[in-house]
């Protein structure tokens, strides 16, 4: 392709590397040479150890990942077998005279870079026209979403930025980057909670945000299922507790991140996120705020998520854990979610749900066996792979949209529309109250009471049971 022929004639000149020449799935019909360099064919493992062994080639380099992705079980696996290093190379233009332009350029492949989609494309225009010049409000700011939420923010000309969060050396962390990162940026860290109502209405009272994005939240499935009083707090009355604060202190925008797993919940954690859209299409029924909803799957790099897990458990020499074979999972960059969100936001009318789309679902075992490979290791061999069974209200895959809830397009062909529930408002209310007082009492009825405020979550349908320790 000509990003891999422009790579090759800008590296010519690099002291760090000799290219060889390029190479390519398929028969070879003839020989070809380009750039005066010449291709190579291969169709069999046989193929590239002829290739390695005759010029001995050490690394193969690809220049972008949507080539990397597609041979990700084919030259991938067999350069890896071969003790080959597989790199990445950068922008074109971040390479000058066969230096790289600045830090991060050519390195080594990672199995994130491989899960990767094609690039998203925002309308930054249409974005920047909602939040310049306006205060913002980012609760959960010091968390994965919340902290990407508050880097894209700074670059969108807005007024002041609110930072607003519980966990204190994350917050100190976030606070660092963005006065090194951002030292012309107007911004605050707050140490709050949710679930503290006094604590929202001097923020809100004090800064008067006039956009909020509400990533707060407890997101760990078999935590939150041991513990549902804690999780119902958090995630259902702290979520009430920030929508109350917009609604009254007239925010104009309020955005509330959501996950695919509300959709059928099997678990305690996506019955609660599930309350959390039904509180906030409750209130966008009467409030001048616009609230809305973005809902989607597993982000890459996430506190918490599955790849530093297995990097840490190939590190110690396994096994690397896997709760069943064919568990599969949706993912997308930190980033790329955090675009999409701002779009979203952007395209809000009030009470929508807006659902991402994640690309291809992603088989979890062929993950962790990719990225032992990609250590160096052979998985089952040098690696043991061993199958543990589901967690407590975990499932086997994740659905982006309840089938009832229909679908409609946006001008971003990423973003999709879900029809709003009915929701009966006096029920509703009364399951609140309900809930509240189970919470204020630990009752052994949370559960039942979950059930009967969402129908569709059927916690039967998950992982083995958990204990209750609240």
């Amino acid at each position: 392709e000509s990003k891999e022929v422009a790579l090759v004639m800008r590296l010519q000149n690099s002291p760090h590397y000799d290219m060889c020449g390029f190479i390519t799935y398929g028969r070879r019909l003839k020989y070809y040479e380009i750039a005066e360099r010449p291709v190579y064919y291969f169709e069999t493992e046989e193929n590239i150890e002829y290739v390695l062994d005759k010029f001995g080639i050490e690394a193969i380099l690809f220049g972008n990942y949507a080539n990397a992705k597609a041979e990700s079980d084919r030259l991938i696996k067999y350069c890896v077998t071969h003790g080959v290093k597989v790199l990445i190379a950068p922008p074109i233009d971040e390479i000058v005279d066969g230096k790289l332009a600045h830090q991060g350029g050519i390195r080594d492949i990672k199995i994130e870079d491989l899960l990767g989609r094609e690039e998203i494309k925002i309308s930054l225009g249409e974005i920047m026209d909602n939040f310049r010049d306006k205060t913002v409000l980012v609760t959960g700011a010091a968390g994965s979403i919340g902290s990407e939420l508050c880097r894209q923010l700074a670059t969108f000309g807005i007024r002041q930025l609110i930072l607003f969060d519980n966990a204190e050396t994350p917050m100190h962390e976030i606070r660092l980057e963005m006065e090194d990162r951002f030292p012309d940026l107007k911004f605050v860290p707050v140490i709050g909670d949710v679930r503290i109502p006094k604590r929202l209405d001097y923020v809100f009272r004090t800064y008067r945000p006039q956009v909020v994005f509400h990533a707060a939240a407890y997101k760990h499935v078999p935590l939150m299922e041991a513990c549902p009083r804690e999780a119902l707090h958090n995630n259902v009355f702290g979520t009430l507790n920030v929508v109350k604060a917009a609604d009254a202190f007239g925010a104009a925008r309020f955005i509330f991140i959501s996950t695919d797993k509300a959709v059928n919940p099997t678990s305690v954690m996506g019955a609660t996120k599930r309350m959390g859209e039904m509180v906030m299409q409750l209130y966008a029924r009467t409030s001048k705020t616009v609230f809305s909803a973005v809902r989607f799957g597993n982000v890459l790099g996430s506190n918490g998520s599955v790849i530093p897990l297995f990097k840490k458990q190939i590190a110690a020499g396994g096994p690397v854990t896997v709760t069943h074979p064919d568990i599969i999972r949706y993912f997308m960059t930190i980033p790329e979610a955090v675009s999409l969100v701002l779009q979203a936001g952007a395209y809000a009318k009030g009470g929508e749900i807006f659902v991402l789309d994640m690309g291809e679902p992603v088989r979890i075992d062929d993950l962790a066996r990719n990225l032992i490979r990609l250590s160096g290791f052979e998985p089952d061999v040098d690696i043991e792979v061993r199958y543990t069974g589901l967690r407590p209200g975990e499932k086997l895959y994740e659905e982006m949209l309840m089938q009832e809830e229909g679908l409609r397009s946006t001008p971003n062909h990423l973003i999709h529309i879900g029809r709003p529930l009915d929701i009966d408002v006096p029920a509703f209310e009364r399951q609140l109250t309900a809930l509240a007082a189970a919470c204020r009492e630990n009752s052994p009825a949370i559960r039942t009471l979950l059930a009967q405020v969402v129908p569709t979550y059927h916690p039967e349908a998950g992982g083995r049971p958990a204990a209750n320790v609240s």
